[in-house]
């Protein structure tokens, strides 16, 4: 969607959302989770109507990405959405912050630290749990990629923050290295088409890259079952490195290493377990060279894939971290 649309959609799905919620029955507590922001509407509303605590789940740091990045401009906008984040963390009961940095921006607007729990995005252990075979139909699917090729995989948004461009310039570098290296990107989003007409500038397109429309999450298990390294990407910039995307966890929980290129909590997890790698944002032949050396050491494809897993399952698993949810919604209505 153009930002306009996109506006004019969260608007319209919180009205209708206030609407449904002051139409339910008996609630004892009310949980909503951005983005965007202006989900705290309704759950504030319906908090103050049904005099029911409500408990703030903040995915992304907004407005400070829109604001950062130039796409939330001028003065009354922007003073406008500060407001409204200020006065849904004051109304909300608990906080619960997908990473540190969102825990720490979000301290940062005046809101007292213990109000604030970090619960991570989770792993679905259990779906990405697959045979081998699951993987190999994928590529039997896909003969122009290869049945034996190293696959680097990229399931997701293509849009302005996701910065594709990265990839499919690293693409073009890692061909002159090693041609028999592939990447896939599935997936949707506003820059698709300019992503295409980049990738066949570079003549990567159907070479050693493919663009897939996205598919649905109960088939992505295959595509990562057959990927012999996932990424994340971003753009360079300090506001987004406090994300917790849902595609860093599905790589975790498929067991695989994943490749990123921008630096915040998932970057210092990654270089103390060694479960994947930390490209360079800036100077991509060198991560060209990062990721052709990595792709060609199975030592180290195997630990990294271990260590994966085992984050997958020690730290971040869904049954795991339910429970740490729970415990927060039940304190708001204790």
């Amino acid at each position: 969607m153009s930002y306009l649309r996109r506006i004019l959609s969260f608007i319209r799905f919180m009205i209708l959302a206030t609407w449904v919620s002051l139409r339910q029955g008996r609630a004892d507590v009310i949980f909503a989770t951005s983005t965007p922001l202006t989900i705290g509407i309704p759950a504030m509303i319906t908090s103050w109507i049904k005099r029911r605590p409500f408990v703030f789940e903040v995915r992304d740091l907004w407005p400070e990405v829109p604001i950062e990045l130039g796409i939330l401009r001028g003065w009354l906008p922007v003073t406008v959405a500060r407001n409204l984040e200020r006065i849904i963390y004051r109304n909300a009961q608990h906080i619960i912050a997908l990473s540190p940095g969102i825990r720490e921006a979000i301290i940062r607007t005046g809101v007292a630290p213990e109000k604030v729990k970090v619960i991570p995005n989770a792993c679905d252990n259990d779906l990405f749990d697959v045979s081998l075979h699951v993987g190999e139909v994928f590529r039997a699917q896909h003969p122009e990629i290869g049945s034996n090729r190293p696959l680097v995989v990229y399931t997701g948004a293509f849009g302005v923050v996701n910065h594709l461009e990265y990839l499919i310039r690293l693409a073009h570098h890692v061909c002159t290295l090693d041609d028999q290296i592939a990447f896939l990107l599935l997936g949707t989003g506003s820059r698709i088409e300019e992503l295409r007409s980049l990738a066949e500038e570079l003549q990567v397109l159907g070479r050693n890259l493919w663009i897939m429309d996205a598919i649905p999450r109960k088939e992505m298990p295959a595509v990562l079952s057959t990927a012999t390294l996932a990424t994340s990407i971003f753009l360079a910039n300090p506001v987004i490195w406090s994300n917790s995307a849902n595609k860093f966890f599905d790589a975790l929980a498929a067991g695989k290493p994943i490749a990123i290129n921008y630096e915040g909590w998932q970057a210092a997890l990654l270089r103390e377990t060694g479960a994947g790698l930390v490209l360079d944002a800036q100077d991509i032949p060198e991560a060209a060279n990062q990721l052709v050396q990595a792709l060609h050491d199975p030592v180290w494809l195997q630990r990294a894939s271990q260590k994966a897993r085992q984050l997958a399952h020690e730290q971040f698993s869904r049954d795991h971290l339910v429970h740490a949810l729970e415990a927060e919604l039940l304190a708001a209505v204790s």
